[in-house]
């Protein structure tokens, strides 16, 4: 891949963890796209599937800076996304989806209908817009994730589809 379209690929993949547009990604950028999902399907922060997309925000923000907060200053720049999660991710993507997991569980928990249900298409194309993903792709990508055409997303095809995002080739 040319370099500077790989830069590109970073660069977009940095800014949707970068939720604030600070500049880094922080322990408030995960905690942020949890209270802006639980928002955007009107779910209480103290109900159950609140907790657990908080828990799980936490979880997904301790893993990243366990293998790309490089200083330990609780921030990970552009530099330390790309010289540690990208490279470190690339080699181990099931790693990635380990620490995304219990995050990305409970996202699709709160975009679900109903406790028992998947998150239909749409439902997920939402989850997508609300980490700033521009709405044709979140329509595109929320429909690829369909994989049997039931019009429901299951979490097996995100965590994989996910990690594969964010597990960018050079």
């Amino acid at each position: 891949m040319v370099s500077s379209e790989y830069e590109r690929r970073i660069a977009a993949r940095f800014a949707t963890f970068d939720q604030d547009g600070n500049g880094t990604i922080d322990r408030e950028d995960f905690s942020g796209a949890a209270k802006a999902l639980l928002a955007e399907f009107g779910v209480t922060a103290r109900s159950d599937r609140g907790q657990a997309l908080y828990a799980g925000a936490e979880a997904f923000w301790q893993g990243m800076a366990g293998i790309a907060d490089r200083d330990g200053d609780q921030r990970i720049t552009r530099e330390e996304f790309v010289t540690g999660a990208v490279k470190r991710l690339r080699d181990n993507p099931e790693r990635f989806a380990e620490i995304a997991r219990p995050f990305l569980h409970a996202a699709l928990a709160v975009a679900a209908p109903d406790p028992d249900a998947h998150p239909t298409v749409t439902d997920t194309a939402r989850v997508l817009r609300v980490f700033h993903v521009p709405e044709e792709v979140a329509r595109t990508a929320a429909t690829a994730l369909d994989t049997d055409g039931d019009g429901r997303v299951a979490e097996p095809e995100v965590v994989s589809a996910f990690a594969r995002y964010f597990t960018v080739p050079e």
